[in-house]
């Protein structure tokens, strides 16, 4: 429902950054996204083993109805990271945001300008009130990302995995 919205994908720019759609030529990185070990360890997912699982999840996500983003520095097409909304409640104008960075680009302030881009544009263009993020428990650098663009942890616990933290923004 989020991305039917759209007559095309919806490219959004900051000073340093481009995010727009995933495409297959983005699928060295996103095999390097989803197989390393580091990234994985906090997320619940399978990671992937060779190229063709990367370029099937590529192809996955462009066929599912979500706004799924390519974050690339503003120079260059190459793949750094993503960052999606999903799981839109049009009744409730409520969605989930995602995001993942390549090891060697953390700790520059990428993710937080994009999430702030995304963020701005979920609630200013999609409508949304409520954004809610999952992050592990022993996600410090999420956990500092969500609460410094004013995310709230939630003190719920999650059934499925009671290691995930629930963060909210709200408009």
């Amino acid at each position: 429902m989020l991305n039917k919205a759209f007559s095309t994908f919806p490219m959004l720019t900051t000073e340093r950054l481009t995010l727009r759609q995933l495409s297959e030529s983005d699928v060295q990185e996103i095999f390097l996204l989803r197989s390393d070990k580091t990234i994985n360890k906090f997320l619940n997912r399978k990671p992937s083993e060779t190229l063709d699982d990367a370029l099937s999840f590529i192809k996955n996500i462009r066929s599912n109805e979500l706004l799924y983003w390519a974050v690339t520095q503003t120079k260059s097409e190459k793949l750094v990271g993503t960052i999606c909304l999903f799981d839109l409640s049009d009744e409730l104008s409520k969605c989930e945001i995602g995001y993942e960075l390549l090891a060697d680009h953390q700790g520059k302030g990428i993710m937080s300008e994009a999430l702030q881009k995304v963020v701005g544009f979920a609630v200013d263009t999609v409508g949304v009130k409520t954004i809610e993020a999952f992050t592990h428990k022993e996600n410090h650098s999420s956990t500092k990302l969500l609460e410094k663009l004013n995310f709230k942890r939630i003190n719920i616990v999650e059934e499925t995995n009671p290691n995930l933290l629930l963060f909210r923004l709200s408009n």
